[in-house]
Order: structure tokens, then sequence, then C-alpha cells
């Protein structure tokens, strides 16, 4: 299970796209999507928590947003935290939603995640 768990870390952590579905007009469904998928919807490793925050230092910009949509899982109040900390990156990172293609900063993207309240 914790091999599981660190390779879809490993693949969370080298994602260059953020996408919760199927992307282009194939609805291809990336590796990093579904490792994430897995681990949101898995009881898994319960060193998940302190692989999260590491993860959160090491990652591409891609993979901090799923590993701090992760962390707000199984911690709500960390992951706000990590939120807060992603809100002050101005990493590029690229999303899709279908086949439409977006660019993004990590502070825009941490900050609408945050909402008004910030």
């Amino acid at each position: 299970m914790r091999d599981r768990t660190d390779a879809r870390l490993r693949e969370i952590g080298e994602a260059t796209v953020v996408a919760f579905g199927g992307v282009g007009l194939a609805g291809r469904v990336l590796p990093a999507t579904e490792a994430y998928l897995a681990l949101a919807n898995a009881d898994g490793d319960p060193k998940l928590r302190s692989k999260l925050d590491k993860l959160l230092k090491t990652a591409t910009p891609a993979g901090k947003v799923y590993g701090a949509l992760l962390l707000d899982r199984l911690d709500p109040a960390a992951g706000r935290a990590a939120w807060q900390r992603l809100a002050g990156d101005r990493s590029e990172l690229t999303t899709f939603s279908g086949c439409v293609m977006g660019k993004t900063t990590l502070a825009e993207y941490a900050t609408e995640h945050l909402g008004p309240a910030g």
C-alpha cells in the first residue's frame, strides 16, 4: 500500500497540468489526475499527511495544487495554511477543463480556492 501511495505522490509531484477529468478531445485522464483521485478516495497510508507536507515543498506548481487539495481533505486547517502560503507563489501552471486549456499562477489558483475571506 505504501509503495502505491509513494508512486502516486511521485506522479503528482511531477504533474505538469491540473485537471480533474478527461482532457482534450479524446477526454484522456492524465496519470497525475488518476493518482490524485486514487489518493483522494483511499483510506491510505497513515503517514500521508507528512508526505504531503514534503510534497508541497518539492512538487511542480501543478503538483502543489494537487497536494494542497489532498491536504485540505485530510486536515482542513493545514490545507488552508498551505493555500495561504501558495497565495504568494507566482509560479505558472496549466489547467484543463475538458478540452479547454488555461494558464494561471499558484497565487491566483490559491486565492480563488481560499475565497473572499482569503
